[in-house]
């Protein structure tokens, strides 16, 4: 249980920290955006490593071909709004 206070003043300590001085109602927007795309991220990043891999059923596919993704229900993330170019991206903003 001491262990999930940790973790939970760290996060509270993170979203202070984002938060900055925007009012909490608009900064909701953001972190559920934030969420969306981190959730869509995973999926598109499970699925590319595949085609990327290229192996069995994936063999010959295209990992930035857009129709591999919507054939297999999965959101398309271009390069620039990928999560790890974001986040390697916010690491140089102070």
């Amino acid at each position: 249980m001491a262990q999930n206070n940790g973790l939970e003043k760290t996060l509270w300590a993170a979203a202070d920290k984002l938060r900055n001085n925007m009012d909490a109602a608009e900064y909701k927007h953001v972190v559920l955006g934030l969420i969306f795309l981190k959730y869509i991220s995973d999926a598109f990043n499970d699925l590319y490593e595949k085609l990327k891999a290229g192996e069995g059923a994936f063999e010959g596919a295209d990992p930035e071909d857009k129709d591999e993704y919507l054939a297999h229900n999965i959101f398309f993330v271009p390069e620039k709004a990928r999560w790890q170019y974001l986040q390697d991206k916010a690491k140089n903003r102070r």
